[in-house]
């Protein structure tokens, strides 16, 4: 029952993940069952297959809106899509858990019933961010304000862990977004971490700056949520930026308007980088199980995604690997 477009665009997104995945894998639908079963006959009415045998249906009659504040929502609304998802998830019925649902809802309810990882002091976000070479993943991108040190050390672990397993990067470089590049700068909580940093077996490369993100010199950058999450909603509206400065470019002639047809497969193969559709949602990485965060206007592709990159996360068992990295480091 969450996000934008909820349930339409969640049960499509299910389904058609089922179908391409040639039903690998099972999908558990949660929410009013009156309703997901309203869903089911609407899509397939229009065309699209729907793979019983592997899809079950778990009645949740509660909904947290986006709206609703993560921690009361989680008492009040105890039999919410979020909370029986976890918790089936907790028994052991289901390896992983997608919503685009309230954030604020699903990390909280993740942690607590999912509990941590051990040696995870913070649960973290990560995102997917486009470079003009391989992708970065920037974490923390909103799941903590405030971090000491330690947090954004272990952030920096996670971070390696997911780069090299899912991405197949070996000895990914790490870098600490700062105000400057020299080992001097930025406020007390920077200046400790770059230490710990530059202790590690990690493969720290040092500061980076704002400016250097988008080169792609590092693969994992490490920052707090507050500074995180701005990044993240600012690269979110660079595309539509773009959009409308073309739009607004071809529109001024008839010699732009001609300019602009011929980019125009250019610009939409460029921008498809910034698309978070691709990515589907975020994971919370240090929860004890699998947890995808996704956008609230996430489309049936982005859920779509969000499942896929669900089941890359449970076969390659990302936690078993944060786990015993950190286990090292604690040592």
């Amino acid at each position: 029952m969450g996000g934008d477009f909820a349930p339409g665009i969640v049960v499509e997104g299910a389904l058609e993940a089922l179908n391409e995945s040639d039903s690998r894998f099972a999908v558990a639908l949660i929410g009013p069952q009156d309703r997901i079963e309203e869903e089911l006959r609407s899509q397939a009415t229009r065309g699209l297959r729907i793979p019983k045998e592997h899809l079950t249906l778990f009645h949740a009659p509660d909904v947290i809106s986006m709206e609703d504040a993560p921690n009361a929502a989680l008492r009040t609304k105890k039999r919410s899509s979020i909370g029986v998802g976890l918790t089936i998830q907790k028994e052991g019925t289901a390896q992983a858990f997608v919503s685009a649902g309230n954030t604020g809802a699903v990390m909280s309810a993740s942690t607590l019933i999912l509990g941590r990882v051990e040696g995870v002091s913070r649960p973290t976000i990560g995102a997917v961010i486009p470079t003009v070479k391989k992708p970065s993943f920037l974490l923390d991108a909103g799941a903590n304000v405030d971090c000491k040190p330690r947090h954004l050390f272990e952030f920096a672990v996670m971070g390696s862990v997911y780069m090299s397993t899912l991405f197949g990067l070996h000895n990914p470089r790490v870098g600490l977004l700062n105000i400057g590049e020299e080992a001097t700068k930025g406020n007390a909580v920077a200046l400790e971490t770059f230490a710990m940093l530059q202790r590690s077996r990690l493969n720290f490369v040092g500061n980076v700056e704002g400016r250097d993100l988008l080169k792609g010199n590092v693969d994992v950058i490490v920052c707090d949520g507050f500074v995180g999450n701005i990044l993240l909603k600012f690269g979110e509206s660079v595309p539509a930026f773009l959009k409308e400065k073309f739009l607004a470019f071809a529109a001024r002639s008839l010699g732009n308007k001609l300019v602009a047809s011929i980019a125009r497969g250019g610009l939409r193969s460029v921008l498809k980088e910034f698309d978070y559709q691709e990515h589907g949602g975020v994971p919370l990485l240090g929860v004890n199980g699998v947890s995808i965060i996704g956008h609230g206007g996430s489309t049936a592709k982005a859920i779509k995604n969000m499942i896929f990159r669900a089941e890359e996360m449970i076969r390659k068992d990302v936690n078993a690997l944060i786990k015993e990295e950190l286990r090292r480091y604690h040592e």
